[in-house]
């Protein structure tokens, strides 16, 4: 039987600074699994260009003539990480039997490439990277990413604690994440959804080799409210007890106040009062902002405009 054909898929936006060095040790390993029979010659390691704005499409092209093994896919425009790795994941999808993604700036360990690979073999259609440790990362780093992953379980999405989007998947499990549709795309936790035999594999995440990172803090944040938003409709249903609560609670202020001026006695306090206003108007508007928020992405999805715009594939295979 013929060895499977891989394809592993890096998202890159404005990487030159890193992707010489990610290029060389991509192909190191691609050339080892090759060697050792564990793929196909026909694998290749996809780069996305996410319309940057600095000569990572031109290393990028330089890449693919000088080495079968690299090929590449250009987007018309930036569209963000989630829809660049979209696009490279389904571009691979009709080339090979497996495909693994990652990052560009080799914080992910490559060598457990081999791991994935071998939990293929073994029949797993999903393989998650999954961090080991958080030990690298300051106190603020461990402590909101650790509770972003359990705040978003609490909220009923399903995503794998301390994964990121280093995972391998199957020719069958891409045809699976093929058919979710969204526009408003947050796959960590849409592969969970799709179902399959499903494996972990273990690994120590290292600093940023070059360049900068890609996510400060706002776009954390933004990420992170695009994921639970993405997900999970529990949020509005909070606001629907909250809401109930808060009435409960008016039901049973308006019963001690009609008690009391029965019994004569004067009910003062102007602050409370100014208190309450200022609480219920902010309750009103947060709840107004979470609603907007899903009025906003089910806008979006109706207009169901592409998720990306391939403008060159780059592939020996072509």
């Amino acid at each position: 039987m013929r060895p499977n054909t891989l394809y592993i898929v890096v998202p890159c936006y404005n990487e030159e600074a890193v992707l010489p060095e990610t290029a060389k040790r991509l192909r190191a390993k691609l050339e080892a699994l090759i060697a050792l029979g564990q793929v196909s010659s026909r694998s290749r390691v996809m780069l996305v260009n996410d319309g940057s704005k600095d000569a990572t499409w031109a290393i990028i092209s330089a890449l693919h003539r000088d080495c079968p093994l690299f090929s590449g896919v250009d987007l018309t425009r930036n569209r963000g990480h989630q829809n660049a790795l979209l696009a490279g994941l389904m571009t691979a999808k009709a080339r090979g039997d497996l495909v693994i993604s990652m990052d560009a700036d080799l914080q992910d360990d490559i060598d457990v490439v081999d791991e994935m690979v071998a939990k293929y073999h073994e029949g797993c259609d999903i393989v998650y990277g999954v961090r080991s440790s958080r030990k690298k990362d300051t106190f603020f780093k461990r402590f909101t990413a650790e509770g972003f992953y359990r705040f978003m379980n609490v909220l009923g999405a399903n995503v794998v604690f301390n994964h990121a989007d280093y995972r391998l998947m199957s020719k069958a499990a891409l045809e699976g994440l093929a058919e979710f549709k969204e526009v408003n795309l947050f796959l960590r936790g849409l592969v969970p959804m799709i179902g399959y035999t499903t494996a972990t594999v273990e690994y120590e995440r290292g600093k940023r080799f070059a360049g900068e990172s890609k996510y400060p803090f706002k776009k954390m944040i933004a990420f992170a409210l695009e994921g639970i938003t993405s997900l999970s409709t529990k949020p509005i249903r909070l606001i629907t007890a909250l809401g109930f609560l808060i009435f409960l609670v008016s039901v049973a202020m308006l019963v001690t106040f009609i008690a009391q001026w029965a019994m004569g006695m004067t009910v003062v306090g102007w602050a409370s009062v100014i208190c309450s206003v200022w609480a219920i108007g902010g309750l009103i508007l947060l709840s107004l902002g979470v609603i907007g928020e899903y009025i906003g992405k089910i806008y979006l999805e109706t207009k169901q405009r592409p998720r990306f715009l391939i403008r060159e594939v780059l592939d020996t295979e072509e």
